[in-house]
């Protein structure tokens, strides 16, 4: 059948016949490669030259609850100790909205101006209703996620604090052997992951706000004797002068704590992150006290300490997860739980039973 325009009224016209139908599959599509399975060997090799792909591939594998994968984590683990343990590992808490994804931002830029390499893992917390986690801690670290010199790693807590404690203690390892001069550990900010960190970490940095009532609200005890240094952010503007008064509530709070065992007293320092005021003066406290603890032998006596604890704290987590996952007990929980919630039984005699049944199996 004709085009209407092809009639002899339309002869002035040219028409065009058009093109055949495309195909529905673009032709042009490859299909997609299957990402290739590396060695351990291979791995450690490209950490060791510093492939940030790699190495975030390999600290994935450490995340990962498979047990093929966790092999092979464990294999890169091994081999790259002998190749850790060069860095500054530097743990930083605070209260939510103090700032310390964009104070991380800041001191990034700074060391990498000085030629430093960073590597920061930051724990984000993840919801107990839909166990997600959104890991937007690098969305405020926006200058120092775009350089080549470090390498931002947010991983969620999966309400399991222990687990992803493990998981970062050993990711320090892969970033050490990657040649990273600095770690920093970024904590959820609550509870109780400030004394999994501290047990990771060098130095421990402390960043609380001025201008939100009592200074010394919200600051357990502990968490102030396990700081190697408090920071107050957002010391810019009209909030200066309630920052310089914080800074004193905080010095005069520390005069009441015992002296360290390290032989360092922790400092209390003012800065903005977000105008990046006085930051070098929070690092030249940070070096000074390596410096320190180097001297003085402190530095590896704590290193060897944290060795030890996180290798009690493997066993436990070992021994916890054989338990829960051995079948006869899966079987016999849900009976016992219902007993205890009938008063036929009680809670202490519940768990003697569920232990004597694992053992029993064994």
């Amino acid at each position: 059948m004709k085009h209407h325009e092809e009639k002899t009224k339309y002869l002035g016209l040219n028409v065009s016949k058009g093109i055949e139908r495309p195909p529905t599959i673009n032709p042009y599509l490859k299909s997609k490669q299957q990402r290739k399975d590396y060695t351990a060997d291979e791995y450690v090799d490209e950490i060791l030259k510093g492939n940030i792909t790699m190495l975030s591939q390999a600290v994935t594998l450490i995340e990962s609850s498979r047990a093929d994968h966790q092999k092979m984590a464990q294999a890169i683990i091994e081999k790259c100790l002998p190749h850790a343990g060069n860095s500054i590992r530097v743990g930083i808490t605070g209260v939510p909205g103090a700032g310390k994804s964009t104070s991380i931002d800041s001191f990034g830029v700074y060391l990498a101006k000085q030629g430093k390499k960073l590597a920061v893992l930051a724990i984000d917390p993840s919801s107990e209703r839909s166990k997600g986690s959104i890991l937007g801690d690098k969305t405020r670290m926006e200058r120092l996620a775009v350089l080549d010199s470090a390498f931002i790693r947010p991983s969620p807590s999966a309400g399991s604090l222990g687990g992803v404690a493990r998981k970062t203690r050993e990711s320090i390892i892969l970033c050490e052997a990657a040649g990273f001069d600095y770690i920093f550990v970024e904590t959820v900010g609550v509870g109780q992951s400030e004394i999994a960190v501290h047990s990771m970490v060098d130095f421990f940095l402390l960043i609380q706000l001025a201008g939100t009532g009592d200074e010394l609200q919200g600051i357990k005890r502990g968490i102030m004797e396990m700081a190697d240094g408090i920071v107050i952010n957002k010391a810019d503007g009209d909030n200066i002068g309630k920052a310089n008064i914080a800074q004193n509530h905080f010095k005069n709070a520390l005069h009441l704590f015992p002296p360290a065992e390290s032989g360092w007293t922790p400092d209390v320092l003012t800065y903005s992150g977000y105008y990046d005021l006085r930051i070098a003066e929070i690092w030249e406290m940070v070096d000074g006290y390596v410096e320190f603890v180097k001297k003085n032998g402190y530095f590896d006596v704590k290193r060897n300490r944290q060795s030890t604890y996180w290798m009690y704290e493997t066993i436990n987590e070992r021994l916890q997860n054989d338990f829960y996952r051995n079948e006869k007990i899966e079987n016999l929980m849900p009976i016992l739980e219902r007993e205890v919630l009938g008063n036929k039984k009680s809670s202490f005699i519940a768990a003697k039973e569920a232990i004597d049944a694992y053992y029993g199996d064994l």
